[in-house]
């Protein structure tokens, strides 16, 4: 595992983004662990979320894009603080944008913030957890009413790997599957199970036969 993996997954310990327990998200179900990208306020955490979105972003997708897109609301600071960290790490003049809830008629007009999309540009988007894909079914139509622009691919925090609404694949599989662009996450939950484990971090036996009987249930079998 590289290593900037493993130090976003000590940040996300630290931060107590990431927490083990008893849960129940928005889909009903009953989860051992819960992600809250919420947790991130501080000017240190911003930084170091950016850097990690960034490092991961030029791993999967390299330099060749033009715009990051964060869907509103928790996109907006995402996508600012990535296009940051990119300038610093990687030297690369990434524009953001985001969309509004709603369309703004005056001043600064109309549904998007920060940077315009134009015909040619290339667009990453960004994200902090997709566990539904319900998130692009917006995103989608907003993204490609501002012309003709190629998604190189989507961004999201953490790959909980459980399996999506339409099939037994995870729910960034189906976004790829669905609308033809390739996904990925800084860290997988199967790759934070695995280093707490080695790091002797996550030795309850209780919530690890809860986190196996999790995935048992609702794991996405390409990935789990």
């Amino acid at each position: 595992m590289e290593q900037y993996k493993k130090d976003f997954i000590d940040f996300l310990i630290s931060a107590k983004a990431l927490q083990f327990g008893d849960f129940t998200l928005k889909s009903g179900r009953k989860s051992p662990f819960f992600m809250n990208a919420g947790a991130f306020v501080e000017g240190e955490q911003l930084l170091k979320l950016g850097e990690s979105y960034a490092r991961a972003i030029h791993e999967a997708y390299g330099d060749d894009f033009d715009v990051l897109f964060g869907p509103a609301y928790k996109g907006i600071p995402l996508s600012v603080a990535c296009v940051i960290a990119y300038a610093r790490l990687f030297g690369k003049q990434i524009r953001y944008c985001s969309n509004r809830k709603e369309i703004k008629d005056h001043g600064d007009a109309g549904i998007l913030l920060g940077s315009r999309i134009k015909d040619g540009d290339r667009v990453v988007i960004i994200e902090d957890v997709t566990t539904s894909g319900k998130s692009i079914e917006e995103t989608w139509p907003i993204l490609k009413a501002q012309g003709d622009i190629r998604i190189i691919g989507m961004m999201v925090m953490l790959d909980r790997g459980e399996k999506g609404l339409e099939s037994d694949g995870s729910a960034l599989q189906e976004v790829s599957r669905k609308y033809g662009f390739p996904t990925g996450a800084i860290v997988s939950m199967k790759e934070v199970i695995a280093y707490l484990k080695e790091k002797g971090e996550l030795s309850d036996p209780g919530l690890l036969q809860r986190i196996e009987a999790y995935y048992h249930e609702y794991g996405a079998k390409e990935e789990v």
